[in-house]
């Protein structure tokens, strides 16, 4: 029994190592991707409080939503791994920055009065005063001026994260219980933004069939992912400059030498009768034939 777990725990170990010695050569290759998706982030929260600068509170909307919902609210370690971290989230952060350069220049096309309580006629945090200095806007007041942000909002933020990560994980997912549960969330979220007045219902309804478009169409632009699930998802890896060098030379010193790169090529040889035939029946009937 110590034996039996002695040795699962060294799998363990070396499966731990393996995988995080893939995603951290993933990291190498695609950090600037990470880096870019992670800096539009702050661009996007400076973005929605730019726009705040911007509003001006008026006489809430006509909604249908408003209507239908009353206010209610007070405002690496698995074998079965499918994916690879860093190249998921290079994927996910895509998706999320090309619906929030849309997001971006929807809410300052046109800014329309906020349908929150804290935006209305009368709030203090309706309308910004004038920023003192460039550093008042960059620091965005966070978190207060993100919770509390007026003007941003065709169409809603928390629907491109939601969607962004539920299309993700419906594609790239296992567990169908979780994609069927994850689908309902998407669904009481949308009521419950309406419900407590974060957007108007048009917000919603746009990001629902815009996050789906711009997930659809960048992921055809986007390398697929590497399949794990063969067994030989590591030949299928990015290579490095150095590697794709290295793997050059080798194919150069082969074909130089006279042997063929084709992976198909490469079984054992026998010389027979002076001549080099492929291991199988022409061996056997070469022998043959010289006997």
């Amino acid at each position: 029994m110590t034996l039996y777990i002695g040795r699962e725990a060294s799998k363990l170990w070396k499966r731990i190592c393996s995988e995080t010695t893939t995603e951290i050569n993933l990291l190498l290759d695609n950090w600037k991707y990470l880096l870019a998706g992670l800096i539009f982030q702050y661009i996007h929260g400076l973005a929605a409080r730019g726009v705040h600068y911007l509003h001006r509170p008026g006489p809430t909307l006509q909604d249908l939503g408003f209507y239908i919902l009353p206010w209610t609210f007070h405002p690496f370690i698995f074998k079965s791994k499918k994916i690879y971290t860093v190249l998921v989230w290079c994927r996910v952060l895509a998706f999320l920055v090309a619906s929030q350069i849309l997001r971006i220049i929807t809410f300052y096309s046109t800014q329309l009065p906020g349908p929150n309580y804290h935006c209305r006629e009368g709030s203090k945090l309706a309308r910004l005063p004038k920023p003192e200095s460039v550093l008042e806007v960059l620091l965005i007041n966070f978190p207060r001026g993100v919770i509390y942000g007026c003007g941003d909002l065709i169409f809603s933020s928390h629907m491109i994260f939601t969607l962004v990560f539920v299309l993700t994980y419906q594609k790239y997912g296992t567990r169908s219980f979780i994609k069927h549960f994850a689908w309902l969330v998407a669904i009481v979220q949308s009521l419950l933004i309406v419900a407590s007045r974060k957007h108007y219902t048009v917000d919603v309804v746009v990001a629902w069939y815009t996050v789906n478009l711009v997930v659809f169409f960048i992921d055809k632009k986007l390398p697929e992912l590497p399949d794990r699930s063969s067994g030989s998802s590591p030949m299928l890896l990015p290579l490095s400059t150095k590697d794709k060098d290295s793997k050059t030379k080798e194919e150069n010193h082969k074909l130089l030498n006279g042997n063929s790169v084709d992976p198909a090529d490469w079984r054992p040889r026998t010389q027979v009768n002076g001549k080099i035939q492929e291991d199988g029946n022409g061996i056997h009937d070469t022998a043959m034939n010289g006997a």
